[in-house]
């Protein structure tokens, strides 16, 4: 005979409380010291797991905020999930993860799916979501917002590094350092990250009366930037630099340099890419980089969230943070020394 299931109510009398005051303990609302400590002790001895989805259904507040992410292979975001997390938790909230490729089809349906599980909120990381379904959430009364992509329009909050700025800083470095035929590995051209790095290089390199002697797109994938790098290599004027747009694809690149062509860094190329992710300051590739603030960011999505959750009135909020250019052994200092 199954044994009948812990309930609530079995905690309560256990306790000596009332079944309301179980419920603000595992809700987290306020509860004195005294009585969190005799409902944790009760329900401990019983066995009690507190249905969380069942309470989503009664109060309508799930305390679950849904991430939909769409890679995990470039280092920045494992970190950034990470810090993600544990700045929600402190907040007595918990993250569900959905992995959704980026294509509109698979993030719309991922999205579907989250909104079935009533989270309180969504957050996004380097995915874009269709304008229809920016719709249907507000109209649901679940608050969106994106980590390190932005998107058109003013419905949606948005939370990413100064991208345009970043490629700006790369290119007036580069020039200063005195290079004249300057390449870009860009990201993908489908994200706003990828199109405002470019763009901000371009600029910045216009700037000075230059432009890009090559753009390739990279896709943010480390084969497609070995493939960019052999080809750029191979031109009649190869580049005496390349701007890399994030350090997964820069290592490919530095890999290929060193090891398949044979040549040094940064005497024959500079490099330099973008996220400043820990394995860039490793001796093996001492990566040049465009620092994300990945702490500042955490901290102004999980603000912004959360603020949207407490007042689904506050208007969408776009934020660039600004990161600093960190300069390694990939490049060369605007005298010329290595």
């Amino acid at each position: 005979m199954a044994e009948a299931k812990i309930t609530s109510l079995d905690v309560a009398r256990r306790a000596g409380v009332s079944q309301s005051a179980v419920s603000r303990v595992f809700s987290g609302a306020s509860a004195s010291q005294a009585t969190v400590k005799k409902v944790r002790k009760a329900a401990e001895e019983l066995g009690y797991r507190p249905n969380i989805l069942a309470r989503a259904m009664i109060t309508g507040k799930s305390r679950i905020i849904g991430l939909v992410v769409a890679y995990l292979d470039n280092q920045f975001y494992p970190i950034a999930l990470e810090r993600l997390s544990n700045a929600l938790q402190k907040e007595g909230y918990h993250i569900l993860v959905f992995m959704a490729p980026n294509a509109e089809d698979s993030v719309d349906r991922v999205m579907e799916e989250l909104l079935d599980y009533q989270v309180d909120g969504i957050v996004t990381a380097s995915v874009a979501i269709s304008n229809d379904l920016t719709a249907r959430c507000a109209a649901a009364g679940i608050p969106v917002v994106m980590f390190n992509r932005g998107q058109d329009g003013e419905s949606i909050s948005s939370v990413t590094s100064a991208n345009y700025r970043g490629g700006y800083k790369v290119a007036e470095f580069l020039v200063s350092a005195g290079h004249k035929h300057i390449a870009h590995i860009a990201g993908w051209e489908g994200s706003s990250t990828g199109r405002d790095r470019h763009r901000g290089f371009a600029d910045g390199l216009a700037a000075h009366g230059l432009a890009p002697l090559a753009v390739v797109e990279g896709r943010y994938d480390r084969e497609l930037a070995t493939e960019a790098t052999l080809k750029l290599m191979s031109r009649a004027t190869p580049p005496d630099a390349i701007f890399v747009g994030n350090d997964h694809m820069a290592f490919a690149v530095l890999d290929t340099l060193r090891n398949r062509l044979g040549l040094k860094v940064p005497e024959d190329v500079a490099v330099i890419g973008y996220d400043d992710v820990p394995l860039a300051a490793w001796d093996a590739y001492d990566l040049s980089t465009v620092r994300q603030p990945v702490n500042r960011m955490v901290d102004a999505t999980v603000e912004t969230i959360l603020g949207k959750i407490g007042d689904p009135d506050r208007p969408a909020q776009k934020i660039e943070i600004d990161g600093p250019l960190i300069l390694r052994g990939t490049t060369r200092n605007p005298e010329g020394r290595t």
